[in-house]
């Protein structure tokens, strides 16, 4: 694994190094060890709905064998690793079932032996799990302090601030292809690119939720654009299909609904809200509190129509400069679109499970050509906004 950006710097500075890891035992205790470079604090804690491990240490890069973590062995079903946030490490374990953490530990290194993280994993049933991860959370929340977003209204002067959002990062890869091409690095590299072509026109202030290969929850990303004081939310991702389906290609653009409109729309949207699962943030339980916001905010339904002419304008220019999956325009619950009060869209910028896409997809010449049709697309946005008012 080629490290770049906050992982090398963390190789080269005082972090420790994780250079592999494997599972030993069966479904009756299990056990997941990493090698270290050397000692680290680590804070392991348990996750439900879906089972889930998670670790989080300071400072680790990750130096691991090539197509680690897909190995299954006793509870554990999957594995994966990465930064969580700057400075911030992050493994999660996928589990099959109910657990307990029966110990956790990390040794030193020890003669020929290097430093190690172990972690020792036993069945148990849905009652008891939900009752540690209650006590667990009881002992998290003590400590815990809530800061509500609010929204930055920019000066009536300033210029339009556009948000660009590239999906997943980090602990969550997104999609991958069969070559392996992830769809963290591509989003990251087209958001770029974006933003320079943006900037270059001298008529926006542009921001990116992420600027490496770090992850950011969905919620992180609403406020981080209402921070902002967004005009224009800009979610960047990659789709992936299964092998059966292998005429699905090009773009396809998304906006807010509380119905999805379609079969497809409605399993994207499933997707792209399990990001956070994937990192191993806590799904919530009941109705998002935005949500139910949005739902009863009058202020939602002009912010949805301005989504939709945004969505307008970027299949306008895709049509003629790119190519679509379909000219229809397509809506569902993501979550990453709902603030109440940004125009916000979600743009599959094509198929990683398609060779021609995934080939576009990496290609510097396409990749220009479709910046440059977005580009014009928030051109032809903004203009229809200030023509109807001042922005």
């Amino acid at each position: 694994m080629t490290l770049t950006g906050p992982q090398q710097a963390l190789a080269e500075g005082s972090g420790a190094i994780a250079q592999d890891a494997r599972l030993a035992g069966d479904r009756e205790r299990t056990r997941f060890i990493a090698d270290l470079s050397k000692k680290v604090d680590v804070n392991v804690f348990a996750l439900g709905n879906p089972y889930r491990v998670i670790v989080d240490a300071a400072d680790v890069s990750f130096q691991m064998p090539k197509g680690i973590g897909n190995e299954k062995r006793g509870l554990v079903t999957a594995f994966r690793y990465g930064l969580f946030a700057p400075g911030k490490s992050r493994i999660v374990l996928d589990l099959s079932g109910p657990f307990l953490i029966d110990r956790s530990f990390v040794l030193g290194a020890r003669d020929d032996q290097p430093a190690r993280l172990v972690i020792d994993l036993v069945p148990t049933d849905e009652e008891t799990f939900l009752a540690r991860l209650k006590e667990q959370r009881s002992k998290a929340t003590e400590t815990e302090t809530v800061e509500r977003p609010q929204a930055v209204e920019p000066p009536d002067d300033a210029k339009p601030v556009v948000v660009l959002d590239p999906g997943h990062g980090g602990v969550d890869p997104g999609a991958k292809s069969a070559n392996g091409v992830q769809e963290k690095d591509v989003v990251l590299a087209f958001a770029k690119l974006l933003r320079k072509k943006l900037e270059e026109t001298d008529r926006y202030q542009v921001f990116m939720t992420r600027e490496d290969d770090t992850f950011l929850p969905l919620k992180e990303r609403v406020k981080f654009a209402r921070k902002k004081g967004a005009g224009l939310f800009v979610s960047l991702h990659a789709d992936y299909f299964p092998a059966e389906i292998d005429d699905a290609r090009g773009a396809t653009v998304f906006t807010l609904s509380e119905e999805a409109s379609d079969e497809e729309a409605r399993a994207l949207a499933a997707k792209e809200n399990f990001s956070d699962a994937i990192a191993g943030v806590e799904l919530p339980k009941d109705s998002d509190e935005v949500v139910t916001n949005i739902l009863i905010d009058l202020a939602q339904r002009e912010t949805n129509n301005r989504s939709v002419v945004m969505a307008r304008s970027i299949v306008g220019e895709l049509a003629a400069k790119g190519r679509l999956h379909t000219k229809q325009l397509r809506s569902a619950g993501f979550r990453v679109l709902k603030a109440p009060d940004v125009p916000s869209v979600l743009l599959e910028l094509g198929f990683l499970s398609n060779e021609e896409d995934e080939k576009q997809l990496t290609s510097e010449t396409w990749r220009e050509r479709m910046a440059g049709a977005i580009r014009d697309a928030v051109d032809n946005y903004f203009k229809q906004r200030m023509a109807q008012a001042p922005f």
